[in-house]
């Protein structure tokens, strides 16, 4: 009986030969993830009887061992909700620690013609997860035959995501979209924590971009001052915050859909924002 129980919860490693692939029910730390009614490949863990404690044991983010794995990122994504919609407003730039590795990513996720997710943390998994649930908001609307609430379809990431809690995920993501219900906005990290709300902004330079949108913010604005609002946000924030800037990138959601509004360069912003504050 014990031995049973054992085996249940464990996986021998020479079961498991190197870069094998192992469905969630058959790790016992993945066993709350119904991926493999979806025919969803896992993530190849370490070899080791508890993955949680061997990457606990060799990452860390502000340790100066060098030989830890350094988790280092930063980013400033926003979204908020209003009378007429849904503004979502990224920034571009990806940083590899203190290099700056990239300035043109994409963190708007497209998952359905309603339904946006941001990417903030690690770049790999964000898109990783929010592809595998715009999969998952495609069967469940050919099932069901009627679009998937936001609700619903930030609930289906949290609890993907949560099966791997404590594992090394890097996710702290937005999504938002309308239903039947109207404007809806959800945030969802890699622990599986959701919570619902009006306004939310993550990354590095999250506080900047707060200072501007507690400002300025208001439920019954136009769409132009919302959609200048997101975009202000996030200039400020790319101006303060070393790991945030590229340019800035604005969706607008509403009851037709999401539409792409623009993307801008922060420097072309820079000088833009300069010159109105000269302007007497």
């Amino acid at each position: 009986m014990i031995s049973d129980i054992v085996a249940q919860y464990t996986t021998p490693e020479a079961s498991l030969g190197f870069g094998s692939e192992a469905l969630p029910s058959q790790r016992g730390f993945l066993s709350g993830d119904v991926a493999h009614q979806f025919n969803s490949l896992a993530f190849d863990l370490p070899r080791t009887q508890d993955p949680v404690d061997f990457l606990h044991t060799y990452t860390d983010v502000k340790s100066a061992e060098d030989n830890l794995i350094k988790l280092a990122h930063g980013t400033t994504t926003l979204a908020f909700k209003y009378a007429s919609g849904v503004v979502v407003a990224t920034d571009s730039r990806a940083t590899q620690g203190s290099v700056i590795s990239s300035q043109s990513v994409k963190k708007v996720i497209e998952i359905n013609p309603y339904l946006l997710g941001t990417m903030a943390g690690g770049a790999a998994d964000c898109a990783f997860w929010e592809r595998e649930l715009g999969r998952r908001c495609r069967l469940y609307e050919l099932r069901n035959k009627e679009r998937i609430s936001v609700a619903a379809a930030s609930k289906l990431l949290a609890n993907m995501v949560y099966s791997y809690k404590g594992m090394g995920l890097s996710m702290g993501t937005m999504i938002s979209g309308w239903d039947k219900t109207g404007p809806n906005l959800f945030y969802v990290d890699n622990d599986g924590l959701r919570l619902k709300g009006d306004l939310f902004s993550v990354g590095s330079g999250a506080t900047y971009a707060y200072g501007v949108l507690d400002s300025g913010y208001n439920h019954e604005l136009s769409k132009a001052d919302a959609i200048e609002l997101g975009k202000r946000s996030i200039y400020h924030a790319t101006h303060r915050d070393a790991y945030s800037g590229g340019s800035v990138r604005v969706f607008h959601i509403n009851e037709s859909g999401w539409e792409f509004i623009s993307l801008t360069d922060v420097d072309d912003l820079h000088w833009e924002y300069t010159d109105q504050a000269r302007a007497p």
